[in-house]
């Protein structure tokens, strides 16, 4: 083969990995876009469901009597926090550069993020499970702060643990979305390699 050969053989095989690798960061900015926005999506709605239950609860306290107005407290505290975190995700979803993150940076992201809302699922039944528990209790001490804190604590719980379920199949569907920036990597135990078909 001659140098002449070789040379161009070089220059197209280079043109071929930039193109491959201009259109994985182009599909993988449009990925990102997408999966910040979904998160800002359901952060909307936990602040929603935050903002609707402490004016509803903030309305409803003055008129309630007994366990009622420590259901309806405990709703204002609680959902204090989910509006927290829901501003909190919300804008930090927004102020992140979708351009900002390489392959491996858009997985290690949406995984920690997935593993997050697992980790919630688990903690929202911990939630119900004291919840009920604070109510059978208040029938045996007849406290009214009790049941109501209790009625407060499940009914939270039971919200959050839909909410992270749906969130984690939610934004889990762009998972077959990444298939295609990732399926031409391959590794044998040596080498690493990408292979790009045209």
């Amino acid at each position: 083969m001659r140098l002449s050969d070789l040379l161009i053989a070089g220059c197209l095989l280079g043109t071929v990995a930039i193109s491959a690798q201009d259109l994985q960061a182009v599909d993988l900015t449009a990925y990102n876009t997408r999966r910040l926005r979904d998160q800002q999506t359901t952060m909307l709605i936990l602040g929603g469901w935050a903002v609707g239950n402490m004016a509803t609860s903030g309305v409803l306290l003055y008129s309630s009597e007994r366990d009622g107005r420590y259901f309806h407290v405990m709703n204002i505290g609680w959902n204090a926090v989910n509006l927290g975190i829901a501003a909190a995700g919300y804008f930090s979803a927004r102020r992140t550069d979708p351009a900002g993150f390489d392959l491996y940076g858009t997985i290690k992201d949406q995984q920690r993020l997935q593993k997050t809302l697992l980790f919630n699922a688990g903690l929202d039944v911990g939630y119900v499970m004291g919840g009920l528990y604070m109510m059978e209790r208040a029938k045996r001490d007849q406290s009214q702060r009790l049941e109501g804190f209790g009625r407060s604590i499940v009914l939270q719980g039971a919200f959050l643990f839909v909410f992270d379920v749906g969130t984690y199949l939610f934004l889990g569907r762009n998972d077959s979305k990444l298939q295609p920036l990732i399926s031409g990597l391959y590794f044998n135990g040596n080498t690493v390699g990408l292979v790009a078909r045209f």
